[in-house]
C-alpha cells in the first residue's frame, strides 16, 4: 500500500481545508474540495485559492488527474468548474448528489435544473474504487451532514469532510435539509472502524482558542479524545448533536453557495445586461437560529 503525499490549504475566510493528494511513485494527484473565493459583502468572486493550488501542483511537478468534491458545500463555493476549465481534468462527487439537487431545486425554484448529477464527469457509488496514479482509492458513503457526503480512503489516509473535526472540536452539524444526526453517528462509526493509525483529514478547522489551523488526526486520537464520540453511546451523540444544532445559526453563505454547488461549481449564467445574479430565497429555512 502506497502512502499518499498530502498538502492541506486552509482558507481562513471560510475555515475550509483543501487538499492535494499525490501518488509518490507516479506524481499523479487529485484536488479535494477546492474553494472558489467569494465576498458576500461586495459580491466579488476570485480564484486566489484555486490558483494557489495550481501553482503548488506546477512547482512540485505533479500531474493532476482528478478534481474531487466530498459533498455540495454550504459554506463556500466549489472551484471544481473553474479548475476543470483550466485543466480539462475529470470532476467527481458521490452519486447521492442527485438527492441533494432535488431538495435544493425546490428551495430555489429551479425548474430547469438537471438533477441527474450530469454537472460532474463521474458519480461514485458507495464502495466504488478508482486510482490516483498507483494509489488505490475507495469511496465510502458517509451521510449525516448531507445526504451526498462521501469519504475518500486513499492508502492510509481518509478524507472525512464534515463528519468529524479535529479532536478538540467535535463533530459536524447534521441539521441541513436532508441531514440526520443518526446517520452521522453511523458514518462516524464506519470511519472509526478503520485501522487506528489511519490518518484522518477533516474538511474544516475554525481554530478554537486561537490556535493555529490543524486538519490531520488519526482514528486512535479521535476515539480517545473527541468529546462527541469518546465514551458516548449512539443515543448520547444524537441528543448532543441535535441540541447543539438547534443553537447554531445557518452558515452565512449557505443560500449563496448551494445554488452554485449543486451545479458542480458553475456560476449563474449572465443575464441580458452581462451581469450574473445569485438567487436568495426568503424564509426558506424556518426555525433556524438567528446569527449575531
Amino acid at each position: 500500500m502506497h502512502k499518499p503525499t498530502i498538502a492541506g490549504f486552509h482558507d481562513a475566510r471560510t475555515g475550509s481545508i483543501q487538499y492535494v493528494v499525490a501518488c509518490p511513485v507516479t506524481r499523479k494527484c487529485a484536488i479535494i474540495d477546492p474553494v472558489l473565493d467569494y465576498d458576500e459583502k461586495s459580491g466579488s468572486t476570485a480564484t486566489t485559492n484555486a490558483d494557489l493550488i495550481l501553482d503548488y501542483i506546477k512547482t512540485h511537478h505533479l500531474v493532476l488527474e482528478w478534481i474531487l468534491d466530498t459533498h455540495p458545500h454550504a459554506d463556500h463555493f466549489s472551484a471544481a468548474r473553474y479548475l476543470k476549465s483550466r485543466t480539462a481534468v475529470l470532476t467527481a462527487i458521490g452519486e447521492h448528489v442527485r438527492d441533494v439537487q432535488q431538495i435544493w431545486k425546490r428551495f430555489y425554484n429551479l425548474p430547469d435544473l438537471a438533477c441527474d448529477g450530469s454537472q460532474w464527469d463521474r458519480l461514485f457509488r458507495d464502495g466504488e474504487t478508482f486510482k490516483i496514479g498507483e494509489l488505490d482509492v475507495r469511496v465510502m458513503h458517509s451521510p449525516g451532514h448531507t445526504l451526498a457526503s462521501i469519504t475518500y480512503l486513499v492508502g492510509d489516509a481518509a478524507f472525512i469532510h464534515d463528519t468529524l473535526f479535529m479532536p478538540d472540536s467535535g463533530s459536524a452539524r447534521a441539521d441541513f435539509p436532508g441531514g440526520s444526526a443518526s446517520d452521522l453517528w453511523q458514518s462516524i462509526q464506519d470511519i472509526l472502524n478503520l485501522p487506528d493509525d489511519t490518518r484522518l483529514f477533516t474538511g474544516h478547522d475554525y481554530m478554537p482558542g486561537g490556535r493555529q489551523a490543524l486538519w490531520e488526526s488519526s482514528v486512535a486520537e479521535q476515539k480517545a479524545h473527541n468529546p462527541h464520540v469518546a465514551g458516548r453511546s449512539r443515543e448520547d451523540f444524537i441528543k448532543l448533536r441535535e441540541n447543539r444544532d438547534r443553537t447554531l445559526p445557518m452558515p452565512k453563505l449557505i443560500l449563496h453557495a448551494l445554488q452554485v454547488n449543486i451545479r458542480g461549481g458553475e456560476l449563474p449564467e449572465a443575464e441580458a445586461n452581462g451581469q450574473r445574479y445569485l438567487k436568495i430565497p426568503l424564509d426558506a429555512l424556518p426555525g433556524s437560529a438567528w446569527g449575531s
